[in-house]
């Protein structure tokens, strides 16, 4: 008769069978008695992606939107003035899409930076 154990992550079990005439030792015997069970690690789950958006305000100087483009994320003068066209055009925009942490930290950084520079620029994150 069959019967299923549960083995939890990353152990081992020892299998024998019903019959064993060792008496449940741990060594093995030469006519195949004793087996190990492994359970296959679990594949890790990917971390949930976020945007991360600027929103567009009257007030904020376009080249202000610029640097943060710049310096928080990394573009070049090109992309970061493209990024700030549609922002200002479409009224939101998206900065970068990133793991939660990164996200959240780049949204706190761009909106303390705008804040020490008294501009009421709007930085927000949604799920990708």
């Amino acid at each position: 008769m069959k019967s299923l154990i549960h083995i939890p992550n990353n152990q081992t079990a020892t299998i024998r069978a019903a019959d064993d005439p060792s008496g449940g030792s741990d060594e093995g015997d030469e006519d195949g008695q004793v087996g190990v069970a492994t359970k296959a690690k679990a594949k890790p789950k990917k971390p949930s992606q976020y945007k991360v958006l600027l929103l567009n305000d009257d007030y904020t100087p376009m080249e202000f939107v610029v640097a943060v483009l710049k310096n928080f994320f990394r573009m070049d003068l090109e992309q970061a003035t493209r990024v700030m066209l549609h922002v200002h055009q479409k009224g939101v925009g998206v900065c970068g899409v990133f793991p939660y942490e990164v996200a959240e930290t780049k949204v706190n950084q761009v909106m303390d930076f705008a804040r020490e520079n008294q501009h009421p620029l709007q930085c927000t994150l949604e799920k990708a």
